[in-house]
């Protein structure tokens, strides 16, 4: 714990980051990313 008291801030983003991955997978975006991310993936490799 001495490393989140030593960086108030890295510990500030790193609650900033899980808040938003949890708002994310609430609202349902995590099918939207995956589903871009597959897209990007087949372009890439020509098949898109």
């Amino acid at each position: 714990m001495s490393f989140l008291r030593r960086n108030r801030i890295a510990a500030a983003l790193m609650l900033a980051a899980v808040v938003c991955l949890a708002l994310g997978v609430w609202r349902g975006e995590t099918e939207t990313v995956f589903r871009k991310a597959v897209m990007i993936c087949m372009e890439c490799i020509g098949l898109g």
